[in-house]
């Protein structure tokens, strides 16, 4: 989880009902003063997580791992829209929005199962339906594209957000028979601070559109907390969400082959293999 937009809104939402919630952001003071007042519950903890560096991600799991004894639900919600490079030299949408999420859960899968029922919950967006996963340029480049134009940003933001379903849609195939389950979703148009990596100018143009349009994050997290409570859920798994309900996507965001090349060089680049 992170500590603004829909994240800060899906764990208070989790800890008001009365579910401990593991704050896990690069910020200690920003995580634990999102959920200060507004949750009303003692049982929220912050543990420090950088999607941005490989040992960051596997310190929060070996951490989780020794002071959680379960994990009902992981919901993988960061995701940014910005230039530059991880601390690991990769591309940081791709980094970020797809390589740390995909590391994450797979060191946390076993207690994942141990706790099972559990379930993953990935936050994609409607613009995977944009994204195409160029490999040649993620052996090279150790990024989904290059260029820092605005149509350059948001192809690489779209491709980082197939991935996130192409990423649900694998780990549903390796997930069978483990009483763990998987869904990706498309939380909405969110007026929340994901524009604060943006250019200035372009944010204050879209404002107007965004306040009249966008959706709340009280509003952006329903789909999120759908997929992490709606009870029966489970014949669903691997499926894409909008607006609390699955939804078909085009064929490349359920190609086998894509799905299980990006699974493999996802495992190599990480240092899973």
């Amino acid at each position: 989880m992170i500590n603004t937009g829909i994240g800060k809104r899906t764990a208070v939402d989790l800890a008001k009902r009365g579910a401990r919630v593991i704050m896990a952001c690069r910020s200690r003071e920003r995580g634990e003063r999102a959920m200060e007042d507004e949750s009303g519950s003692n049982n929220v903890a912050f543990m420090p997580l950088d999607l941005a560096s490989l040992k960051s991600v596997r310190n929060f799991a070996e951490s989780y791992i020794k002071s959680e004894q379960r994990l009902d639900i992981l919901i993988n919600n960061a995701g940014l829209y910005m230039e530059g490079r991880t601390e690991d030299g990769f591309g940081l949408m791709f980094g970020v929005n797809h390589l740390g999420h995909f590391l994450l859960t797979n060191l946390l899968l076993q207690r994942l199962k141990e706790s099972a029922p559990s379930r993953v919950v990935n936050v994609s967006s409607v613009a995977h339906n944009f994204g195409h996963i160029d490999f040649d340029c993620l052996h090279q480049h150790k990024a989904l594209g290059t260029g820092n134009s605005f149509r350059q940003l948001m192809q690489i933001y779209s491709d980082s957000k197939l991935c996130n379903v192409l990423f649900t849609h694998e780990l549903h195939k390796r997930l069978q028979g483990t009483g763990v389950t998987c869904y990706s979703l498309h939380p909405g148009a969110i007026n929340s601070e994901f524009d604060r990596n943006m250019n200035r100018v372009l944010v204050l143009f879209m404002k107007p559109i965004t306040s009249f349009f966008f959706k709340s994050p009280e509003q952006g997290c329903q789909t999120s907390l759908h997929c992490t409570l709606q009870e029966a859920l489970e014949p669903l798994s691997g499926r894409y969400f909008s607006n609390c309900t699955a939804r078909n996507v085009f064929a490349k965001a359920r190609d086998d082959a894509t799905a299980k090349k990006l699974w493999e060089l996802s495992e190599s680049m990480s240092g899973l293999v």
